[in-house]
């Protein structure tokens, strides 16, 4: 993969040394410590885990769990049965991800049972977006929420009798599998990921409801461009088809009509900054904000996060992505985290931050940035491919407050579960 694409926090194993190496910092224990403990000389340890020298017996890896304090073997090993891409930090992926993955499979046999009335559907979508946003587990609360949603908007959209009630079902389909698309985003099943994103896209255009096909430009956009810079074309090609639809209509539209304009001019800029096209990026940057502006202060778009106070935190994914690294520090100094409303989207605010303080060398205020970003959405951190990278990195440094530091992260995301 690309090193311009999104990290995928699947594709490189911890091994076995560096399972050790972490544990051992986390404890706080030098090398000659644990050596002694384990009966051997320092340097014994020093090829355990820089991988020198063969994955020790059963026995010997039984003591350096018990010494280490390990509570599950696993953690230690990991699943050495296991393919390359599914070896690392969390295997299958969420636990709630088989029974979402089930319910986009299943077509409900008619006469099973009835539609919900949309009111209802737009009262549980409206709970599971706050739900989404407010909880700090909020894979796992939506994950529990949607297989139900999915189930009963796809009875609404077979159910409906006239034109307008299936495009209104539709809509609610669209926003159904939007939700879903923030679930199975870094889940071990790209697959999956381009289903939903095409499934949302149909509805989305089928509803002809121009917020709807907003969403969907900007979310596909975001998949393709993550996939690395042979799709920076595509991304770019969604989102300036859905400006070209929407821009016109701006005079007199909604605030979420607006709201998604604004966020689909940001992900112009982010795919430019992805070239290093700092002209363009920064100029996209800045036509989102004259949108944002625009809008209520305490205005927040509901599926993107648009508005005022997320404007600061793209000004540092952008300078982040164009490799400006005072420029990017500038920019996190001064964005404020604590005005998001969302939970997770002030954790990414968070570990984009942290991208931006490693880039200009301040590895132990990334460090801490990355702590407050578990802090605010432990969920939104543990699936981040660039966090788990900056942490894997450190635990590594040479420095005994950093590397203790980066095993505790390591250990508290999720990184060593097998």
């Amino acid at each position: 993969m690309s090193s311009d694409a999104t990290p995928d926090p699947y594709d490189n194993p911890v091994a076995f040394g560096q399972r050790v190496q972490i544990y051992r910092n986390r404890r706080g224990m030098t090398r000659e410590q644990l050596a002694g403990l384990l009966g051997h000389h320092s340097s014994w340890v020093k090829k355990v885990e820089t991988g020198t020298m063969r994955m020790p017996r059963l026995p010997e890896i039984l003591r350096i769990a018990e010494v280490l304090r390990v509570r599950r073997l696993n953690d230690l090993v990991g699943d050495v049965g296991a393919e390359p891409h599914t070896d690392l930090f969390l295997g299958p992926g969420h636990d709630r991800l088989p029974a979402v993955r089930a319910a986009l499979a299943a077509y409900p046999a008619p006469g099973t049972r009835n539609a919900p009335s949309p009111e209802f559907l737009r009262a549980a979508l409206d709970a599971a977006w706050a739900a989404r946003h407010g909880a700090a587990n909020h894979r796992e609360v939506i994950g529990g929420l949607l297989p139900g949603l999915i189930r009963d908007v796809q009875l609404a959209v077979r159910e409906a009798e006239t034109a307008a009630d299936r495009r209104t079902a539709l809509t609610l389909q669209a926003e159904a599998f939007f939700l879903t698309q923030f679930f199975v985003a870094y889940q071990p099943d790209p697959s999956l990921l381009w289903r939903v994103a095409e499934r949302g896209m149909a509805a989305a255009q089928e509803s002809e409801d121009l917020h709807a096909i907003g969403i969907a430009s900007w979310l596909s956009a975001q998949a393709h461009r993550d996939s690395g810079p042979g799709h920076y074309d595509e991304a770019d090609d969604v989102v300036m088809q859905a400006l070209e639809l929407l821009e016109p209509r701006l005079e007199g539209a909604t605030h979420d009509v607006q709201a998604i304009t604004g966020a689909l001019r940001v992900e112009a800029g982010l795919t430019a900054a992805k070239r290093r096209d700092t002209g363009t990026a920064w100029g996209w940057w800045d036509r989102a904000g004259g949108i944002a502006r625009r809008l209520p202060a305490g205005y927040f778009h509901r599926v993107t996060s648009f508005g005022q106070a997320v404007m600061g935190a793209h000004g540092v994914t952008v300078a982040v992505e164009l490799r400006a690294g005072g420029e990017s520090v500038r920019q996190a100094n001064r964005a404020e985290a604590e005005i998001i409303p969302s939970r997770p989207r002030r954790a990414r605010h968070r570990i984009e931050q942290a991208r931006a303080y490693y880039l200009d060398g301040q590895r132990q205020t990334a460090l801490a940035t990355l702590e407050q970003a578990h802090a605010a959405a432990p969920e939104t951190i543990r699936y981040n491919g660039y966090a788990r990278s900056i942490v894997l990195e450190e635990t590594t440094s040479r420095v005994p407050e950093r590397r203790q530091r980066a095993s505790q992260l390591a250990v508290d995301i999720g990184l060593l579960a097998a």
